[in-house]
C-alpha cells in the first residue's frame, strides 16, 4: 500500500463525500427548528384548560394555551419542554456539525445523522401525531428535509474505504451492549402499557382526546429495530451497524434532557405525577445519554480527524 494510501485526510476523503444537498437541507432544518420552537415557546393566547369527555367515555383537559390551544395538558405542556431543548440543545449540534461538515470531517458527518434523525423524530411525531395547528406545514417541511438530509448524508459515507486498521480498533462489545439495552428498553416501556391496555379491552394511560398513539408505533416498529439490527452489526465488526447506530445515538442523547424539559413543563402545568413517574423516568433517560455520550466519543476517538473531503 502506497504512502498516500495510508493517510488519514485520503481515507477520510475515500470514506466521506461532502454533499452540498446535505448542507442545503441541513440549513432549512436549522432555520425551520429555530422558527418552530421560538413559537412554540412564545405563543400566547387561548382561553385556558377546559375539560371534555373523549370519544372513549373518559375525562380529558385541553391545553388551551399558544400554539399547542387543542392539545391535551400533558401533550402541550410536555411539548414545550421539547421545544426548550431542541432550540437550546440541537440547533446548536446542527449548526456546529455542519460547519465541521462542510470542512470534511468524517466525525461531524457521523454526529450530524444523530442531529437529523432527532429532528425527523420530532417532528415527524408532530406531523402525524399532534394536533393540527398552524405551523402544520412546518412540521411536515422539518419531517422531510430531516428524512432526505439523513438519507443523502448516510449515503455520503463509505465506511469500507477506511484503513483496514482502523475498522478494527472501532469498539464492538460496548456500543452493542448499549444497543441491545436501549432496544430491550424501548421494547419494555412502549409494549407492556399497550399489552395491559389490550388485555383489559381499553386504550393506554393518558392517551386522552388523541385516536391512537403514534410515538408508540414508531418506536415499535422503527426505533427498537433498528437498535437492536445495528447491535448485531457492530457485534459482528459491520461498518453498517455504526452508521445506523448513530442516528439512534443521536436521539437518545437529545432525550434524555427532554424528557427532564418536558415533567419539569408538564409539572407547572398542573398535571400531577407520582415521585416514581416524575422522578424514574428523567433519571433513566439521563443515566441512558451519560452512556450514549461515552459510546459516541469511544467511537468518533477512533476515526481520522477532520480534512477536505470531495464534494458532489
Amino acid at each position: 500500500m502506497s504512502a498516500i494510501a495510508q493517510s488519514p485526510t485520503v481515507a477520510q476523503t475515500r470514506a466521506m463525500k461532502t454533499s452540498k444537498l446535505v448542507l442545503w437541507l441541513g440549513a432549512l432544518v436549522v432555520l425551520l427548528t429555530v422558527a418552530a420552537t421560538t413559537i412554540g415557546l412564545l405563543a400566547s393566547g387561548g382561553a385556558g384548560g377546559r375539560a371534555f369527555t373523549t370519544v372513549r367515555g373518559t375525562a380529558a383537559t385541553i391545553y388551551g394555551l399558544g400554539l399547542y390551544k387543542y392539545d391535551t395538558v400533558f401533550s402541550g405542556a410536555g411539548q414545550r419542554g421539547t421545544d426548550l431543548v431542541t432550540l437550546a440543545l440541537g440547533v446548536p449540534l446542527l449548526v456546529v456539525c455542519l460547519a465541521f461538515y462542510d470542512r470534511g470531517s468524517l466525525r461531524a458527518g457521523w454526529l450530524l445523522a444523530g442531529g437529523f434523525a432527532y429532528i425527523l423524530y420530532v417532528y415527524a411525531s408532530l406531523a402525524l401525531g399532534s394536533a393540527f395547528n398552524s405551523l402544520f406545514l412546518v412540521y411536515v417541511a422539518l419531517f422531510s428535509a430531516s428524512l432526505y438530509g439523513l438519507i443523502v448524508l448516510l449515503r455520503s459515507i463509505d465506511l469500507a474505504a477506511l484503513p483496514g486498521d482502523v475498522l478494527a480498533r472501532l469498539p464492538r462489545r460496548g456500543p452493542a451492549a448499549f444497543m441491545f439495552f436501549s432496544g430491550v428498553v424501548v421494547l419494555f416501556v412502549w409494549l407492556q402499557p399497550v399489552a395491559t391496555a389490550l388485555l383489559h379491552g381499553d386504550a393506554p394511560a393518558r392517551m386522552d382526546s388523541y385516536t391512537t398513539t403514534m410515538t408508540y408505533a414508531l418506536d415499535l416498529a422503527v426505533i427498537a429495530p433498528a437498535l437492536f439490527i445495528s447491535g448485531g452489526l457492530m457485534l459482528r465488526g459491520r461498518p453498517l451497524g455504526y452508521l445506523l447506530g448513530f442516528p439512534m445515538l443521536g436521539i437518545i442523547l437529545l432525550l434524555g434532557p427532554s424528557i427532564a424539559a418536558q415533567t419539569v413543563s408538564q409539572t407547572r402545568a398542573g398535571i400531577e405525577l407520582t415521585p416514581g413517574e416524575a422522578v424514574g423516568p428523567v433519571a433513566g433517560f439521563l443515566v441512558v445519554c451519560v452512556w450514549a455520550i461515552w459510546v459516541i466519543v469511544s467511537v468518533l476517538r477512533v476515526l481520522p480527524r477532520a480534512g477536505r473531503a470531495a464534494e458532489d
